[in-house]
This record gives structure tokens, C-alpha cells and sequence, in this order.
């Protein structure tokens, strides 16, 4: 086990989480190699063939997959890859390079209420991410307000208002219909108001009206800075990592629409496609983006920093792995 592995107590549950979350990706890809992770000894001759199927399979994307494998054959070639365990630690060294750029921390300044905006498609989890970040930063001692800006569904408003609710987070909303830019407004100036430390910002997310989407975020954008120049001081996307590679339209539809600054990888858990991170790291808008957070599951708890290492080792570890780290 590397010097990376998960060490704390609080770090080994939430990998055993995150492996959990990702148990279908993982065997899509392990049922695609036959037992290259599960103690072949011997590097067979069809191994790196099955090895390409299998990343493809679960959305690693092919530029990242072609790279991976022509490495891989390029040491096999030159034996410095003696066996399959050898194989599978080039494997996971190579996969933890790719994800590298992406792991970022999530750093708000404390001298000004920092407004953050979540943005994506219906459905994805936005309300559910901005709840269980709320209770996050309160953790951490922040104050935390929450604005209702996706005022076209009822259901997103009573949802943010729940987690409010539950947490004891202020929430500032309108009814259904109101003009998002105007909520949104009112929150940053109460927010300001009570010297509250971030706002957590929700937005619409629909892609069946398109230039509605990108105008009505262009708006709120502006209607913001009015309060204050450099709002929002971070603009995130959350992603469902069950689409695949439809998640690379979707951050250039919202990058342009708002500017995205960072990720969130919602609903690992369940989805045989995580591979798509890998694709996030290669392509070109999306690789000078940081992953902030993955979600695993539905508990408050499940939102956790994403961390390179552990993700790879958690998509490929075998079971005695997972036992030593368990």
C-alpha cells in the first residue's frame, strides 16, 4: 500500500464508501480483464487488448485509454513489467497521474461573504450537493445562507428548504415563477447584511431551453456584481457521473453560460461509467478544472474532497486490498 492510503479512521470509512460507490465501474472494468487485478501472475498475451476494452467500457474515454496502454505495452516491451502485480501497480501509478491536475482543494477567503453558484442539469444532485456542503462549511465554522435561484421548479425550492431545515441554514427564496436574478440579489444583500460567511447559490438547469438557461445565468451573473465586483467567487458544475462522456457538452454549455471554475462528480455510486473522470482529465476545457468534491450516497457524510489516489485505489483495489485497508 502506497504512503497515500487512506490513514485516519474518518478517511478509511469514506473509502470504503467511495469503493463501495464505484463497485459497478469497477467490475465492469475487472470482468472486461478476466484476472489481471485479481493475481494472474503472468502477463498473458491478450492482457493489454482486454485491459483497452475494459477502460473504454467504463467511459475512461480513448485518448486517456490509447495513452495508458501504449505505456503499459512500452514497459511490457522493454520488461520492466515482470508480472501482473508489476502491471497493475503501472496501471494504477499511470491512472493516479491522469487525476492528478484535478484534485484541487476548496478554498473560499474569509474576509468577504463568498458567494458560490452550482450549476448543471436537472437531476443531477445540485440541492442535494448544496445541503451536505452547507453542513460541511458549518463544520469547519463558517456561517452559511442558502438561496433558492432555481425558481422554475417548486420541487428544487421545497428541497433546498428542507435542507435548510435540517442544518438551521437560512434559506431566501420566492415562490414559483419569481425572477431568479431578483432572488438571488436578495439573498447576497441579507447575506452581506449579516456578515454571513458563504452563500450557496442554486440555479435551473434546463437544456431543453437552452439560450433561456445561458441568458437567465448571464442575468443573475450580472445582477450580482452589482453587490459585489468579483461574485461569484466560484462557480461549480455538478456532473452525474452516470452519463459518461455527455458530461464534457455538458461543462462546455455551462462554462460558457457562467464561467465554471470547478466540479463536482455526484452519484458514483450505482454507475458503471466513473471512468469518465479520466476523460474530464484529458479533455481540453475541462483538465484545468478541479474535481472539489464526489459524491458517494445520499448521507450527509457522503460528500467528501476528491482525492486522486484514493479514487484510483478504490476503482481497482482487490478484495485483500480492500480488506487490509478496511
Amino acid at each position: 500500500m502506497s504512503q497515500d492510503a487512506p490513514s485516519s479512521a474518518e478517511e478509511k470509512r469514506f473509502f470504503g464508501r467511495l469503493r463501495e460507490g464505484l463497485a459497478k465501474t469497477r467490475n465492469q472494468l475487472t470482468s472486461g480483464v478476466g484476472n489481471l487485478l485479481l493475481g494472474e501472475k503472468e502477463i498473458s498475451a491478450g492482457a493489454l487488448e482486454d485491459l483497452e476494452t475494459a477502460l473504454l467500457t467504463t467511459d475512461v474515454g480513448v485518448e486517456t485509454t490509447r495513452a495508458i496502454i501504449d505505456e503499459l505495452t512500452t514497459q511490457v516491451t522493454r520488461k520492466q513489467l515482470a508480472n501482473m502485480d508489476a502491471l497493475y501497480a503501472a496501471l494504477h501509478r499511470l491512472m493516479t497521474q491522469r487525476l492528478a491536475r484535478l484534485e484541487k482543494p476548496l478554498k473560499l477567503a474569509s474576509n468577504t461573504t463568498q458567494v458560490v453558484f452550482f450549476v448543471g442539469v436537472n437531476g443531477v444532485g445540485k440541492t442535494t450537493t448544496i445541503g451536505k456542503l452547507a453542513k460541511r462549511l458549518m463544520a469547519e465554522g463558517r456561517s452559511v445562507m442558502l438561496a433558492a435561484g432555481d425558481t422554475f421548479r417548486a420541487a428544487a425550492v421545497e428541497q433546498l428548504q428542507a435542507w435548510g431545515q435540517r442544518n438551521n441554514v437560512p434559506v431566501i427564496a420566492q415562490s414559483q415563477g419569481s425572477d431568479a436574478a431578483s432572488v438571488v440579489f436578495d439573498a447576497v444583500q441579507a447575506a452581506q447584511a449579516r456578515n454571513v460567511d458563504v452563500l450557496l447559490v442554486d440555479t435551473a438547469g434546463r437544456l431543453q431551453a437552452k439560450t433561456q438557461l445561458m441568458d437567465e445565468l448571464a442575468k443573475v451573473r450580472r445582477v450580482v456584481q452589482r453587490l459585489d465586483p468579483d461574485a461569484p467567487h466560484e462557480v461549480i458544475l455538478v456532473l452525474d457521473g452516470g452519463v459518461g462522456q455527455n458530461a464534457l457538452s455538458q461543462v462546455e454549455l455551462f462554462h460558457e453560460a457562467a464561467g465554471v471554475t470547478g466540479l463536482v462528480v455526484s452519484k458514483l455510486d450505482g454507475t458503471a461509467k466513473a471512468g469518465v473522470v479520466f476523460a474530464i482529465a484529458q479533455n481540453a476545457l475541462t483538465e484545468s478544472l478541479p474535481i472539489y468534491f464526489v459524491g458517494v450516497g445520499e448521507a450527509e457524510d457522503d460528500l467528501r474532497p476528491f482525492v486522486a489516489d484514493h479514487f484510483v485505489r478504490a476503482l481497482l483495489a482487490t478484495d485483500s486490498e480492500s480488506e487490509a485497508i478496511s
